[in-house]
């Protein structure tokens, strides 16, 4: 951690953000889960079908949680941004 006092509103905001985000892969990885099991025990969907739909909702979840790693649109500059004195 930097003393950098401008960078305070976007360490608040961060823990918002990774609920957000941790909310929504769990709900996604839980749904796409339940929706291929159901579809293997029915017999519509084979099980090779259920381990490409776990691993292309487990690269889904990955990617997701890469998103954290933006800064934030909401005019919070980066430290990217930030002029060199």
């Amino acid at each position: 951690m930097q003393d950098d006092l401008r960078k305070l509103p976007e360490f608040i905001a961060l823990p918002h953000r990774v609920g957000n985000v941790l909310r929504a892969n769990i709900a996604f990885a839980i749904g796409t889960k339940a929706v291929s099991m159901v579809m293997t025990f029915t017999g519509h969907a084979s099980l090779w079908l259920a381990i490409l739909a776990d691993m292309d909702a487990s690269l889904v979840v990955v990617f997701n949680g890469l998103r954290l790693l933006r800064p934030t649109a909401r005019g919070i500059r980066s430290s990217d941004d930030t002029p060199n004195n």
